[in-house]
């Protein structure tokens, strides 16, 4: 009998075995550990990807006095504000998903629990839903 519990997972109440100080547990049977660094790797470089483009629309919205540059430039704010919020949102998710490694929940669905597809973790690699919850997710909005 498969199970698609999650180690450790405080909703399944399972406090079997933790992997040695240093190694994340492995979850997820589609992943190899050569998957699992890999995307540790590809997420920590989005992560800093995330950080200086935050930086850089920081630095970058303008502090002009002209009236007609300020009218000119309002959609340019409008435009970078809306970028940073993008920015934080997937830093944040890339973030929440090295935690997911680090505790050993990573490459699990958040609603069914089931792994989420390797292919789709390879594209995604800070999804947090496989791609048929994603749907029902997305079509619900």
């Amino acid at each position: 009998m498969v199970t698609h519990q999650i180690i450790g997972d405080p909703e399944t109440h399972d406090t079997g075995p933790r992997a040695p100080a240093g190694h994340a547990p492995h979850p997820h049977p589609h992943l190899s550990p050569e998957d699992v660094a890999a995307l540790r790797e590809n997420l920590h470089e989005q992560r800093l990807f995330r950080q200086e483009q935050l930086v850089q629309i920081a630095s970058a919205v303008p502090s002009r006095t002209d009236d007609l540059l300020r009218q000119s430039t309002a959609g340019q704010v409008e435009v970078h504000v809306k970028l940073a919020a993008s920015a934080r949102m997937v830093l944040s998710d890339v973030v929440a998903a090295l935690d997911r490694m680090d505790r050993g929940s990573y490459g699990a669905c958040h609603l069914c629990r089931r792994p989420i597809d390797r292919e789709r973790l390879l594209i995604v690699p800070q999804a947090r839903y496989c791609a048929r919850c994603q749907q029902v997710r997305e079509a619900g909005r």
